[in-house]
């Protein structure tokens, strides 16, 4: 146990070395030995010395990129509620910012998943909203210390086990989505689904091992073909294969289109390629369709020339590969993967914080809270605490609008809104201005007259078709709209009405 302890220590100090200063390892250090000293003669169900969760934290936060003050609450955030230190000890030794983090760790750890309608579980998600949009830090050290206690589950009861890994994919992996920090969330979706949906599991895990042999075989020899054409046009370029995650597999074959039908998901196994420059990526795509035909009907998505509103960035072309198998490539430079896998952690730095225009105030020892506009969602959630009194509607906006699964459409003249699936016309046209949701004559999309109930798709143009003067909503808009947005503005301009 020791050697373990000592091994993983080490590999913290190591990474530490090369993202702060020698004084900052050196109280890295230091927080370790406090933290040991504070858990001393605890233990973990799995028998571990207790010392070993908050040092795995840390190893997860300093390889998500987070900050030097977020390393040392990694290491200390259980020193507090399960150990032997006080708020006092942590100000004195490690300061306040530390502390802060601390407890706002310990206030969002509250989140129980105990149903969708209990007030208690409802009240905690506000708590950590809340606690979002003052530091966003507080849910990213949640997210590192939940890896590791999935990784542990196995020691769980069977019924808290399922409950814990039921409560990781419910709320915090599309709280990982939204956030575009897709290694945490396949992290947490790869170790909570066969203990959430052990029979889900094992259905789509005995349904893809054959069908992952043959796609893999396919995107090998897509590998080998683009690598060669990429040095032939002196492009340095890196080519790798990705399959798809089982838990993004499941939720692809039971939707309706699909029926559990694996040869119409084109993505099972997926190519990226990673370049230098954006002009590069370009040239890539140009490489790409020389030698696979893209599939017309699913066309090229370029989140590079329009990013998505998180500020994700790459091309997605689906293309038919070899033995006519569709298969989807993705082209990015490092910088874009980079962002792509670490999302807003990646631009909790002083740079990326000046380029959103986040004030020098904000910046003090490297903290960034959520002024940028890619965050800007963050603060809309806090915004709900004041806005939605009653619990019932508060969970049904945070469900079906903060956390549920995203789609990204186009207005006429290209600008990009993001809207969660299932998301109408009338949500669109709310989501671009209060005053457009009065004028809703029609809708058109991808330049064809649509129902106002039509659920919309990534990457379709939207168009309202606006009436000569603005009219009252109607009542039935209710029933399909998903946004907060427009449920709140409808039910508002309806009591207008009756009054």
């Amino acid at each position: 146990m020791e050697d373990k302890i000592e091994q993983r220590l080490s590999e913290l100090l190591e990474l530490s070395k090369s993202r702060f200063s020698q004084t900052q390892s050196v109280k890295i250090k230091e927080a370790f030995e406090f933290a040991r000293l504070a858990h001393m003669g605890e233990k973990r169900l799995s028998g571990e010395e207790f010392i070993i969760h908050p040092l795995e934290t840390s190893i997860y936060l300093i390889h998500w990129r987070l900050d030097f003050q977020t390393i040392l609450a990694g290491l200390l955030h259980d020193t507090i509620e399960h150990g032997a230190a006080t708020e006092s000890d942590i100000l004195k030794t490690f300061g306040g910012e530390v502390l802060s983090l601390i407890n706002g760790v310990t206030k969002v750890s509250k989140v129980k998943f105990k149903g969708r309608n209990d007030e208690e579980f409802v009240e905690n998600l506000r708590k950590m909203f809340l606690a979002m949009a003052e530091d966003l830090r507080v849910v990213l050290l949640r997210f590192a210390e939940r890896v590791n206690n999935l990784e542990t589950l196995v020691f769980l009861p069977d019924e808290q086990r399922a409950s814990y890994a039921k409560e990781s994919l419910e709320i915090f992996s599309p709280l990982a989505e939204r956030l575009d920090m897709w290694l945490v969330k396949t992290k947490i979706d790869e170790l909570a689904f066969k203990h959430a949906l052990p029979a889900e599991y094992t259905k789509v895990k005995d349904l893809s091992e054959i069908y992952f042999e043959g796609a893999q075989i396919n995107v090998n020899k897509m590998k080998l073909n683009l690598e060669d054409a990429l040095k032939k046009s002196q492009i340095d370029a890196n080519v790798y294969g990705r399959k798809k995650s089982l838990y993004s597999l499941y939720q692809k074959l039971k939707k309706p289109e699909i029926n559990w039908d694996i040869k119409k998901v084109y993505d099972v196994v997926a190519l990226r390629i990673l370049v230098s420059q954006v002009k590069d990526c370009y040239q890539a795509l140009g490489i790409v369709h020389s030698f696979y035909k893209p599939i017309p009907h699913l066309a090229i998505s370029d989140f590079i020339s329009t990013p998505k509103p998180n500020g994700y960035r790459s091309i997605h072309t689906r293309v038919f590969g070899p033995d006519s198998k569709p298969a989807e490539v993705q082209i990015r430079t490092y910088e874009m993967h980079e962002e792509a896998e670490f999302g807003v952690s990646s631009h909790l730095t002083y740079s990326e914080a000046k380029k959103e225009g986040v004030d020098d105030s904000v910046l003090e020892g490297g903290k960034v809270r959520t002024e940028g506009k890619k965050l800007a969602w963050v603060k809309q959630l806090a915004s709900w605490q004041k806005e939605i009194k009653d619990s019932r509607e508060f969970l049904k906006a945070v469900k079906f609008d903060a956390l549920s699964k995203r789609i990204f459409v186009f207005s006429p003249n290209g600008d990009v809104f993001d809207l969660p699936e299932g998301a109408t016309p009338v949500d669109f046209a709310y989501s671009v201005h209060t005053h457009l949701g009065n004028y809703i004559k029609s809708a058109k999309v991808d330049g064809k007259i649509v129902p106002l109930n039509y659920k919309l798709a990534s990457s379709e143009i939207v168009e309202i078709e606006k009436s000569k003067n603005p009219k009252p909503p109607n009542r039935d808009w209710l029933e399909f709209v998903v946004t907060h947005a427009a449920r709140a503005d409808i039910k508002k301009q309806l009591k207008g009405l009756k009054s």
